[in-house]
């Protein structure tokens, strides 16, 4: 079988799987021929399939998502390492970059709470060459996933990472202050249904936040100030129905609100000041 030939066909096994399974099945394929995608469709769908293949397309017929399959991501034009330790960063996400790019000037600190991946934090690093940026997280294999990324794309020198917990008390005592806050909180509802590749697979700890979604701002938020320059922003992620809440929560802790909608024309992030 010719690798176009596996391409379809696992497509077609893909199909009540995903709703991109052609897609999937690409990348798949790209990964287990150890070439980029546009690579692979140029110069190599007439050869031989390679035998791991199958074992990968089984692995994804299974929910597992692609990115934990591949151990790659990109988000803002970077590749970046994921494994299951970090959520998978997603191109909604993207919204809180553009937000921060538009708000900084040139030179400046920036913190990441929660960093994952690192990937928010070193997307902004990444178009800000004089900005330096922290990025912490309660997770020791998020934070050796975050540290490799810093080293793959050449920001270690300019981004730091730390193992905090906000759930702790005196979590920020030795961190400073900064120009920009950026958070993608865990804010999904205990409860809430969610597709298997996401519940069954991604770091509940990163996920869930209570039975309305909001106990992680309950308690970041109040702290915010402290860690904020005097002309800083924090620009939070939301959910889609969250706006109201998490904006009512910000308020009563003396900040000014204001609302960014991702490209779907849906409530995303939270610019506090």
């Amino acid at each position: 079988m010719t690798v176009g030939e596996a391409i379809r066909a696992a497509a077609e096994a893909l199909a009540t799987v995903s709703d991109t399974a052609r897609l999937d099945a690409e990348l798949l394929m790209a990964h287990a021929l150890g070439l980029t995608r546009s690579d692979m469709l140029l110069k190599a769908m007439r050869d031989p399939a390679p035998e791991g293949f199958p074992a990968l397309v089984e692995r994804r017929a299974g929910h597992e998502p692609v990115a934990y399959i591949t151990g790659t991501a990109e988000f803002f034009g970077l590749n970046l390492a994921v494994s299951p330790a970090t959520l998978i960063p997603r191109g909604d996400s993207e919204t809180l970059v553009d937000t921060a790019l538009e708000r900084t000037g040139p030179e400046g600190r920036a913190i990441d709470l929660g960093t994952g991946t690192g990937a928010l934090l070193l997307a902004v690093l990444a178009n800000r060459p004089a900005w330096q940026g922290v990025g912490i997280d309660a997770s020791p294999g998020a934070l050796a996933v975050a540290e490799g990324n810093a080293e793959s794309l050449g920001l270690a020198e300019r981004a730091a990472f730390r193992l905090h917990d906000w759930r702790v008390a005196g979590w920020a005592d030795d961190l400073g202050t900064f120009d920009l806050i950026l958070c993608n909180p865990p804010y999904v509802e205990d409860t809430a249904a969610l597709d298997p590749q996401v519940r069954d697979f991604e770091p509940a700890g990163a996920l869930f936040a209570g039975p309305e979604g909001l106990d992680d701002y309950r308690i970041l938020i109040p702290q915010l100030r402290a860690l904020m320059n005097p002309q800083a922003a924090a620009i939070l992620e939301i959910g889609a129905n969250q706006a109201e809440p998490v904006g009512a929560l910000a308020q009563a802790s003396g900040f000014a609100v204001e609302l960014r909608r991702d490209l779907a024309g849906r409530p995303r992030a939270l610019i506090l000041t």
